[in-house]
């Protein structure tokens, strides 16, 4: 397996493709922990959802075996739902906390969320894009990808400039997650989310797709026309973007055979 190389400039979106979910994971893992542990102050984006979770689980085994230290690791996440109490069972600390920090040595003062409690949206906007420039930007950016090819919660006809700012969730997003809250249950409808210009100036980004679920939205993303209607393809344009999948994610992919050529020549190569 070729390990990941964040701080090369790929000069092209990069796709590697998997056998399974779990090499996959593994490998967005390695990825990760290659970052921190080549950089001294790494600053990382992070994402909640299904698709990260045995990567998670990846960092904690790394961390539990002394081949990672989250001390000198400050982490933004993508989004958090408006309306939710942090220790609400459905939010994304708490997803976060159960996830990963509270199985690492992360330092609480560290971690960044984008929430918002009294409804000032625009401080709390402006004021996680802040934080994020006094840090001095995203070294690595965690992603998942959504059915309909929104990253964070950047819904279709998202501008692919926007700042971080409050979307309104889609019917097919608020489906998607109906299943994480109780019947009855308010679920929310708003979520605070990094922009898609925000995520693009991240100096390196690694997007998951796990499963045939995915495989029509990761499809888009790589191959489809840059469109404001997925979100996702704006990473096109990134210089440094790794995409890594299991085949069920890759499956619709046109020129599935020519990524994995690519990465054979890369590791013939060390390229």
């Amino acid at each position: 397996m070729v390990s990941g190389q964040p701080n090369r400039a790929h000069k092209t979106m990069r796709v590697v493709i998997l056998p399974t979910e779990v090499e996959a994971s593994n490998f967005a893992g390695q990825f990760i922990t290659d970052y921190i542990n080549n950089n001294k102050n790494p600053v990382v984006g992070l994402a909640t959802g299904g698709s990260v979770l045995l990567t998670y689980e990846e960092l904690i085994n790394h961390f539990k075996n002394g081949k990672l230290s989250f001390k000198n690791t400050i982490t933004f996440n993508l989004d958090e739902y408006i309306g939710l109490a942090p220790n609400h069972i459905q939010s994304y600390r708490n997803y976060m906390n159960q996830k990963l920090f509270d199985h690492i040595d992360i330092d609480s003062n560290n971690v960044f969320i984008p929430e918002c409690f009294d409804e000032n949206f625009d401080s709390a906007s402006s004021n996680y894009e802040a934080n994020i420039a006094k840090h001095g930007g995203i070294g690595l950016q965690l992603l998942g990808v959504g059915s309909n090819g929104h990253i964070g919660f950047n819904e279709p006809t998202s501008s692919l400039q926007s700042r971080t700012r409050v979307k309104t969730l889609t019917k097919n997003t608020l489906s998607k997650n109906a299943r994480f809250f109780k019947p009855h249950e308010n679920q929310p409808s708003l979520a605070l989310t990094m922009g898609i210009g925000t995520i693009m100036e991240a100096k390196n980004i690694l997007l998951i797709g796990l499963g045939k679920h995915k495989s029509k939205a990761v499809a888009d993303v790589v191959e489809g026309p840059l469109s404001a209607f997925c979100p996702g393809s704006a990473l096109q344009n990134h210089l440094n973007t790794t995409i890594v999948l299991d085949k069920l994610a890759a499956s619709d992919l046109k020129l599935y055979d020519y990524y994995i050529q690519t990465e054979k020549m890369k590791t013939k190569y060390n390229c």
